[in-house]
């Protein structure tokens, strides 16, 4: 079951570009390949998506799933290294930033998906 977090709605006071905020509920948890062959290591993310106006939500969430599994797919590609260090996370970032992009302009013709975040980024084993 699939549960999509409440999202905040950005406005500038000088009627500039207004931004939803939504997350990917529930977190990513998966295993990547560790240093040794036989272990592998375990990371939870929690990624929430900025979204270039709030009516592009019902988008966001349609296509919630192949986003999901696209987060899964990158970070279970990972090695240990790109893991652990931040700029690893931050190559990781963008990589799942462009595939997403990437998803959403050839679902739905348009740029919906501004930014991500890792708001939380746990990592065990390895």
């Amino acid at each position: 079951m699939m549960f999509i977090k409440q999202f905040a709605i950005a406005q500038d006071d000088n009627a500039g570009p207004t931004y939803a905020y939504i997350g990917l509920e529930p977190d990513i948890v998966t295993n990547y390949a560790g240093d040794n062959s036989k272990k592998l290591g375990y990371v939870r993310v929690t990624i929430e998506m900025m979204v270039s106006e709030p009516n592009a939500i019902p988008n966001v969430e349609h296509h919630m799933p192949l986003l999901r599994a696209t987060a899964i797919e990158v970070f279970g590609a990972q090695n240990e290294d790109r893991i652990r260090s931040l700029t690893g996370r931050e190559d990781i970032r963008r990589e799942v930033l462009q595939k997403f992009r990437d998803i959403m302009k050839r679902e739905t013709g348009d740029d919906v998906i501004e930014d991500i975040i890792f708001t939380k980024y746990l990592r065990q084993g390895g």
